[in-house]
């Protein structure tokens, strides 16, 4: 039986989530999914890759240097300012709804009933007494409106960095104090002298298309590297 259901205030008033965050919840990940929409948040905290899969570029946001591990995990805490739509969603996710009329289908909420974050009791409330949206649910919208809109230009996003000759492979050789050494392979970036030496009219293009300040966050986020690297360091002692 499906446990992915469309959300509504009737069926789901007294709803509940557990809003932590643990390997229980699948937060014990070294990597995740981003989406152009949160480039500058993410771009604050962690650094953006880029991945090449069968269906074309993908960005995600680098949490860790070994399998499993998410060094941003801190009891049932997340030590960020921004934590990635992804996760920041739990057990909800974008459904369409098919119209009667044959018309665009409608953009609702699903929620995954078997979901680990779905308690009988603690957590926050989905709906308020009354019905209408919780706080906690406002959150997750904006969390799915994220990955909603971020879908929706990410294709021509790396079109049109690919077009400017910006995607370049990044070479991520980790050598710890203690020698232990760290490879993530087979990732892209940016290529920043490319960017800083675009002319008038490639950098034109991607301001007119919304781009340019998304290639800009996600040069930047590299900066957050060597803060990663202090943070396994601290979890090895």
């Amino acid at each position: 039986m499906n446990s992915v259901v469309m959300l509504n205030n009737v069926d789901h008033h007294d709803l509940r989530v557990a809003t932590g965050y643990g390997a229980a919840f699948g937060d014990a990940i070294n990597q995740v999914l981003i989406f152009p929409t949160e480039f500058e948040a993410v771009a604050r905290e962690y650094p953006i890759l880029f991945r090449r899969e069968e269906q074309g570029f993908r960005a995600l946001a680098l949490l860790g240097l070994d399998a499993d591990e998410n060094l941003f995990l801190s009891g049932e805490s997340w030590d960020a300012r921004y934590v990635p739509a992804v996760q920041h969603r739990g057990p909800f996710s974008i459904g369409l709804q098919r119209q009667a009329d044959g018309s665009a289908p409608e953009v609702k909420i699903n929620v995954d009933l078997a979901h680990p974050r779905i308690v009988p009791e603690g957590g926050e409330a989905v709906f308020l007494p009354h019905g209408g949206n919780s706080p906690y649910l406002d959150r997750v919208i904006a969390a799915l409106a994220a990955i909603h809109d971020g879908l929706a230009i990410n294709d021509a996003m790396f079109e049109a960095f690919l077009a400017a000759g910006l995607i370049q492979p990044v070479a991520l050789d980790i050598t710890l104090p203690d020698s232990r050494r760290y490879d993530v392979p087979d990732m892209f970036s940016i290529a920043q002298d490319v960017l800083t030496g675009l002319d008038g009219a490639s950098l034109g293009r991607l301001h007119r298309a919304g781009f340019l300040a998304l290639a800009f966050h996600v040069a930047a986020s590299l900066g957050t590297l060597p803060a990663l690297v202090g943070r396994k360091m601290a979890a090895l002692g």
